[in-house]
């Protein structure tokens, strides 16, 4: 067990320093951003952190809410669905570059472009499915039932992929187009 909690802790810590330097890369860009809330961007910024801290947290104490007993099976799926989440999540946000923008300030950078390679070929929003994925994955791998949690979370981030499509489609030329022959979250299916 010890080795499956380093190998998440490991993919956490991978997740968040492959962000910090893109985004520390990318620097400030202006673009066109909607007038967002006051309260918004730091009630984004303080769920994103506490979620954070509360699964570090997670992956160095003991079980909390464990689902069965003889965890076994669970964390093989648990460990193949945290590696394909982290992998996707990943993979979509080094294929973005510089046309990412941070989901506490959604903005379109006067820089970008729609991009449509890669897993975005397939889906427009790969970092949040990759993100759920990661997410579902922990916990079943940490076998607790806190895995039901994520299912709250599954309606904000759709929320906020409508709200960032809306966006794109009045700010970024090609982005109707490239919407019309992909979908949200499923390749093929949504």
């Amino acid at each position: 067990m010890i080795l499956f909690r380093a190998y998440l802790l490991a993919g956490l810590v991978a997740h968040k320093v492959v962000w910090e330097i893109l985004k520390r890369r990318q620097g400030g860009s202006a673009g066109v951003q909607p007038k967002p809330s006051s309260w918004s961007p730091l009630l984004v910024k303080t769920a994103k952190t506490g979620v954070l801290l509360g699964i570090l947290l997670q992956t160095v104490t003991p079980e909390i809410f464990p689902i069965t007993s003889d965890p076994t099976g669970l964390r093989v799926v648990g460990v193949s669905v945290y590696t394909l989440g982290l992998f996707v999540a990943i993979a979509g946000r080094l294929q973005l570059g510089r046309n990412w923008a941070d989901i506490e300030s959604p903005v379109v950078l006067e820089h970008q472009r729609v991009v449509a390679t890669g897993l975005y070929r397939y889906i427009r929003h790969p970092i949040y499915v990759g993100d759920i994925l990661l997410l579902v994955g922990l916990e079943l791998c940490l076998n607790s039932w806190l895995v039901l949690g994520v299912i709250p979370l599954v309606p904000i981030v759709v929320w906020r992929a409508v709200r960032e499509e809306a966006l794109l489609a009045n700010a970024l030329a090609g982005y109707e187009a490239y919407r019309a022959h992909t979908r949200r979250f499923v390749p093929f299916v949504v």
